[in-house]
């Protein structure tokens, strides 16, 4: 699709069918800053304004999944409203998430090889870590798993070759210029560097994560 109201601001979205109950919006082919911008930008919009017919609505890092039922939906009238709505993006980008302060430890078992990796001390690691706040990019993968970005070029390192059985809730997790946040216990094949007592998923709560994709985290030493 064209229209400068959304490319001046963001990246040119794709529409495309996902089964035969569902359409994809993806602003990209890979995680950037403005991709995933976009992304947390449509999931406000169509919280505020909701595109009748769609039943759930699944954003990713860059891409949001709206899910529709065929019986009462055509897939040509959800793309129209659709490309409405997006048209109307960049003016309608949502107010700031909320301000967190995580404390961690970096006591993982991959915190020395990755300092080692990036060329730096383990002190210098930790100051260029915590050094400025990161976005929340998206949660989910696993219940109240949260992804934190992007960090400079200087600290992007891939995942690891070897996949962890498992590593429990409350696991810091780097890897692709992120930082994430393990909420249950499940297998991972990126860099463990150390633990939080924050807890971002609680089944009993409403909503049960805290944490939403446009907040700003802040990482601290743990005492």
């Amino acid at each position: 699709m064209t229209g400068s109201s959304v490319t001046d601001t963001f990246p040119t979205p794709t529409i495309a069918p996902l089964g035969d109950a569902a359409l994809l919006v993806r602003f990209g082919t890979a995680l950037t800053d403005s991709a995933n911008r976009a992304a947390i930008a449509l999931v406000a919009l169509l919280q505020r304004a909701p595109v009748p017919g769609v039943v759930e609505v699944a954003p990713s890092l860059v891409s949001v999944l709206l899910r529709y039922d065929p019986l009462t939906a055509a897939a040509a009238d959800i793309a129209a409203e659709l490309r409405l709505r997006l048209y109307a993006l960049a003016a309608a980008a949502p107010p700031p998430g909320r301000e967190w302060t995580i404390p961690i430890r970096f006591d993982g078992p991959d915190f020395d090889s990755v300092a080692d990796a990036l060329k730096l001390r383990p002190a210098a690691f930790i100051a260029a870590h915590n050094g400025a706040p990161l976005r929340v990019l998206a949660t989910g993968f696993a219940p109240g798993f949260v992804y934190c970005g992007l960090h400079a070029e200087a600290l992007v390192l891939p995942r690891r070759t070897e996949v962890r059985p498992m590593v429990p809730a409350g696991t810091v997790l780097f890897a692709a210029g992120q930082t994430a946040i393990t909420a249950t216990e499940l297998p991972t094949g990126w860099h463990v560097i150390g633990s939080t007592e924050f807890k971002n998923f609680d089944p009993a709560a409403e909503p049960p994560t805290q944490l939403s994709p446009g907040d700003r985290v802040s990482f601290t030493v743990a005492p």
